[in-house]
């Protein structure tokens, strides 16, 4: 099975363009540093179901387990995670250009069915998180006897 992935050659390319000259001054490398501190990504999943249980894997990079958080009610599912600078500067060093993204991670969506907090089980493994979330039973109709 193939899976297909939408290609926008403009995704970044306008957000570029806005970020370098509409939106504030042309940037250096200290402001986008800094700016990229504070900045929300959202975290990138697929949600497959089958033998009446949801599994997610979202990919969040560079995050170690302790900063991730996963909540879930009813069927709502939210997962941030923090992603912390680590980096040694060095005398003399003068940092020119960095893609690498330090910040927070988020995602939260609805299920089509509430999952059964009970038995979700998380895993965490090089970058992948794997949600495996049960359906709640959902509880048979009961007559109710007129008095």
């Amino acid at each position: 099975m193939a899976n297909i992935n939408r290609y926008d050659p403009f995704s970044n390319v306008f957000d570029d363009f806005l970020k370098g000259f509409l939106v504030r001054p042309v940037s250096s490398a200290a402001y986008d540093q800094a700016d990229g501190l504070n900045q929300a990504r959202r975290a990138r999943i697929d949600v497959t179901e089958q033998n009446g249980e949801y599994k997610v894997l979202a990919e969040l990079p560079g995050v170690k387990k302790d900063d991730i958080k996963v909540e879930i009610d009813g069927d709502q599912v939210s997962i941030s995670a923090e992603s912390r600078a680590e980096r040694e500067v060095k005398e003399g060093e003068r940092l020119v250009h960095s893609e690498r993204f330090y910040g927070t991670l988020a995602r939260a969506f609805r299920l089509g069915q509430e999952v059964d907090r009970e038995r979700v089980v998380a895993k965490y493994e090089n970058g992948l998180l794997e949600l495996t979330l049960p359906k709640k039973q959902a509880s048979a109709a009961k007559q109710i006897t007129i008095q």
